[in-house]
């Protein structure tokens, strides 16, 4: 399989697939295909699908099998960016929930609960995420534009709520309460920040959905309360 991401707010990862490969993505996702591509809905079993829906994901998905060579296009669903992220046996992913848009070779999603109880009420990052194990290539839906990071052993990166969009499993993370009774009410950063620690690779985002939307519901016109 050979991609090509297009766009640039606006991104779109297109795949060209050889007679016999085949491409995972959430039921909906696709957004055009060359004739020779057949598609196969699937849920892979209840707990599976249950599994999917918890961490933010649709219940079902698509399987598509090129029967001759031809291109699949995957586009996001948001303004951003669209990143590869190779996974490997030894080399888990940890991502956002509703940060999947596709996949190809034997990549396994699974929910993830943060073993810490704070890290997932107050870190800002959800209780709930997505793990990717596996061997294969999984394309992820980032909010905004993407800034990466290569965190050492020890190495700790403190990082505002809904900003982190990916980790290596081998990443950690907890909650840091903010500093200070001035800087907790007029800071506007909140009481908690998420502080991940090394080692590992990070992907950051630059516009969280959630802070956009609420960014953008404060010049939404209201109705009158009278």
């Amino acid at each position: 399989m050979r991609y090509e991401i297009k766009g640039e707010n606006l991104p779109v990862v297109i795949c060209s697939l050889d007679p016999g490969e085949f491409m995972m993505c959430e039921s909906g996702s696709m957004s055009w295909m060359d004739d020779g591509i057949r598609m196969e809905t699937e849920g892979g079993g209840i707990g599976k699908m249950f599994g999917r829906m918890f961490s933010g994901e649709k219940m079902f998905r698509n399987r598509y099998i090129a029967e001759r060579a031809g291109e699949i296009a995957f586009a996001s669903s948001f303004p951003g960016s669209i990143r590869a992220v190779t996974i490997t046996p030894d080399k888990p992913v940890i991502a956002q929930k509703g940060a999947f848009l596709a996949s190809c070779g034997n990549v396994e999603t699974s929910v993830f609960f943060q073993k810490r109880l704070g890290g997932g009420l107050f870190g800002g990052e959800g209780f709930i995420m997505q793990k990717y194990t596996g061997q294969g290539l999984v394309f992820l839906e980032i909010d905004g534009s993407a800034v990466e990071y290569d965190l050492r052993p020890g190495e700790r990166k403190i990082v505002d709520t809904g900003y982190l969009a990916a980790m290596d499993a081998s990443c950690t993370m907890d909650v840091q309460s903010v500093k200070g009774v001035k800087n907790v009410l007029f800071g506007g950063e909140g009481l908690f920040n998420t502080m991940i620690t090394g080692p590992g690779h990070i992907i950051l985002q630059t516009m969280p959905i959630n802070r956009t939307a609420m960014t953008l519901y404060a010049y939404m016109p209201h109705p009158s309360s009278n």
